[in-house]
């Protein structure tokens, strides 16, 4: 470490210069009169070097390198002011100035998540279980081994005891514990994870033993993407915060010139004095004044309140890719959803299976709406079954869960294509079934509209969507169909909404005051089922990726303002990267959708869309706010400094105050927000009301215990 650091970053070295040049300065009020100056110049020469070696190398490796700073600046003026003879008054400039600064820096501190320790907390190790020969753990018993938790790989088990933490994202195997994600989501309840159960990477285990499979490698978990985002976060700065970084170097050049100008031009243009006498404070004195007044420390610091949003929101569980979001999510005016996965649970429950066309009843070819075969059913799970294995869409994972543990015909995938948004293609082996033998099937699976635009005749169509509409099961259900060799089986399947969702769409509505949409690729009537569960009024169904992507362009240039998409699959990524912001429930989205994202939810639910909607505007008032409040105290420091009303280390004291109220103003940001001042006002008077109560309520129960019997 550089000696500039180090005694930059060393508050007690710049207390101490502090309190000395403070004991100087009041040796005229307390010791008698020729001792003065001896003792003012000791204390001096033991103050001044603990802060003027800092400035001077700051500010020469900053000349060195061609910038003029609020470092350079200030050191020229407490330089010029020594020479003058006014040590005191440099020397307390630098120390106040170095005080700001480490004050500045104990702000930006708080208000960045602590990405180190969430790095220091995390195992170095896991305990992978060696396997036995059908490649599980032998839990009755376990042997394992400790390996680097960057070499863990996907389908290893490992076993996590009590206090330690889930190095990667894993399914818990065998046994059970309570885990905390607190640190990761911001879910303070206490957790009880189960066989079966999901787990993220950095949950820790409070009490319990279980054994876990790996589902990802340490590079793809959740504590590595909240560790890299939030790194990407803190780099990628606002378009304010640019701007104030490439004006402030040019500024301080400004500030430069100006003071030089007022300096030589002051005696000429106003009669001032060059070197200040008992009667009037002279040019120079002036100008030093004004470079310091003018200082853009406050302007520089303004943009701090984006970080400290970043960090709120990180630490409720919202990952954003950088404070630029935030400014988008203030510009936007409505809010589109996807439906499957999003507003719905997206654990869409397999109901029926229904052969409804083309299908054989007594060896004759017969067109009909409804099917007792049972083999029928039984083949088209197997071939639903075999198309969807290893899928990560919601109906696909239904059909798989729904397979498991029956008695399916053996069928094998030998080809297959995927239509993203639409279905799949595939040529399958079924070697099981009961009438084929070995014949290759040819099978596609998706929406009703994907199977009908696949029919070699428009009649064919017309009948399989008279067939859907004749289904004995309605039209509520979400509906996937497969056609195998020109039969037609329709799968039913229930998708419920998620808990809470009514509120979430009730409050961007009624508090937002943004326009909600649903954009999704279901039918009308599953689309609207939902939607009015969730008391959205504007549904666009039956849309295709593209359809989607057209949708999103299109409402954003009618609307004239942003708008945010809020996806989970990756038929959405399209439409969520040409959203102005893309939200992603992390959870369960796909690694494209996440990809293309700019907010992460990591907890399972939407409830973050209001929240950081409402935390963007906030953060967006207050960088005005602090512009404001620098561009004031600069102005209300400058002038006076220059017409010769303050002394300079009442103009420092100024222009500190001024960062410090910009720091103090951008630390609100943690606060959680709040969409009016009348309801900020509203819960300011409701904790003053309750606190009254309670100093009443202890104030009676004193009397009552204190009264005599």
């Amino acid at each position: 470490m550089d000696l500039a650091n180090f005694l930059r970053e060393h508050l007690h070295l710049c207390c101490c210069a502090t309190a000395l040049f403070i004991a100087a300065a009041a040796f005229p009020y307390l010791v008698p009169k020729p001792a003065v100056k001896p003792l003012q110049n000791s204390f001096l020469v033991l103050a001044f070097p603990l802060v003027g070696v800092s400035a001077a190398l700051d500010a020469i490796t900053d000349i060195a390198g061609g910038k003029v700073n609020i470092h350079v600046l200030m050191a020229l003026a407490a330089f010029a002011s020594v020479f003058m003879g006014n040590a005191l008054e440099g020397g307390l400039l630098l120390a106040m100035f170095n005080l700001a600064h480490i004050a500045e820096e104990f702000f930006t501190s708080r208000s960045m998540i602590d990405v180190k320790e969430l790095k220091e907390n995390y195992p170095d190790s896991a305990l992978v279980l060696n396997l036995d020969d059908d490649n599980l753990p032998n839990v009755s018993d376990l042997s394992y081994r400790s390996i680097p938790v960057h070499d863990v790989e996907v389908g290893s088990y490992i076993l996590v005891t009590t206090g330690e933490a889930v190095p990667v994202d894993c399914e818990v195997f065998h046994g059970s514990a309570t885990i905390t994600i607190e640190h990761l989501t911001g879910e303070i309840k206490p957790l009880e994870a189960k066989a079966g159960d999901r787990i993220p990477g950095g949950a820790r285990n409070l009490d319990g033993r279980m054994i876990v499979k790996v589902l990802k490698t340490w590079k793809e978990s959740t504590l590595s993407r909240i560790v890299q985002l939030t790194e990407e976060a803190q780099l990628n700065k606002p378009k304010l915060q640019r701007w104030l970084d490439e004006f402030g170097e040019q500024y301080s050049k400004v500030v430069v010139v100006l003071s030089v100008a007022i300096a030589v031009l002051g005696p000429f243009l106003f009669k001032w004095p060059f070197i200040s006498t008992a009667v009037c404070r002279g040019s120079i004195y002036r100008a030093l004044g004004l470079m310091v007044a003018a200082s853009p420390c406050a302007l520089a610091v303004a943009p701090l309140a984006y970080a400290t949003a970043v960090s709120s929101c990180a630490r409720k569980g919202i990952l954003l890719k950088g404070g630029q979001v935030l400014d988008a999510l203030a510009s936007c005016h409505t809010v589109a959803f996807d439906k499957t996965g999003t507003l719905t649970t997206g654990g869409l429950m397999f109901k029926a299976i229904e052969p409804i066309y083309g299908h054989i009843i007594g060896n004759k070819k017969t067109n009909f709406t409804s099917c007792c075969v049972p083999n029928c059913e039984v083949e088209a799970l197997a071939v639903a079954a075999a198309m969807e294995k290893g899928t990560t869409h919601p109906i696909g994972r239904a059909v798989v869960d729904h397979s498991i543990g029956k008695d399916l015909p053996s069928v094998s995938v030998e080809s297959f294509e995927y239509f993203p948004g639409k279905g799949l293609i595939a040529t399958l082996n079924s070697a099981e079934s009961g009438t084929r033998g070995g014949k290759m099937l040819k099978a596609s699976l998706g929406s009703i509209e994907f199977i009908t635009s696949l029919c070699k005749s428009e009649v064919e169509s017309r009948k399989i969507r008279a067939a859907v509409n004749a289904s004995s099961y309605g039209t509520d259900f979400v509906h996937a169909a497969l056609s195998v060799d020109e039969k037609v089986t329709l799968i039913h399947l229930e998708d419920r909404p998620r808990p809470g969702v009514l509120d979430v769409i009730s409050e961007l509505k009624d508090k937002a005051k943004v326009r909600v949409m649903m954009l999704t690729g279901d039918h009308k009537l599953s689309a609207w089922r939902v939607a009015n569960a969730v008391g959205i009024n504007e549904v666009y169904c039956s849309l295709k990726p593209e359809d989607k992507l057209n949708h999103v362009k299109r409402i954003s240039g009618d609307m004239g303002g942003g708008l945010i998409m809020v996806g989970e699959g990756i038929n959405d990524a399209p439409a969520l990267a040409a959203a102005t912001v893309g939200i992603v429930l992390a959870h369960r989205a796909s690694a494209t959708a996440i990809a293309v994202a700019d907010v992460l939810l990591l907890q399972d639910n939407i409830s973050g869309v209001p929240f950081s909607i409402a935390k963007a505007r906030q953060t967006t008032s207050l960088v005005k706010q602090n512009v404001a409040l620098a561009l004031t105290c600069i102005i209300l420091a400058s002038l006076p400094s220059v017409l010769g009303f303050l002394p300079l280390w009442l103009t420092v004291l100024l222009h500190e105050g001024g960062t410090l109220l910009v720091c103090l103003n951008s630390i609100r940001a943690l606060n959680d927000p709040s969409w009016s001042w009348g309801q900020d006002l509203r819960n300011l008077i409701g904790k003053l009301k309750s606190k009254l109560a309670l100093l009443r309520h202890n104030a009676t129960s004193s009397t009552i215990q204190t009264a005599p019997l």
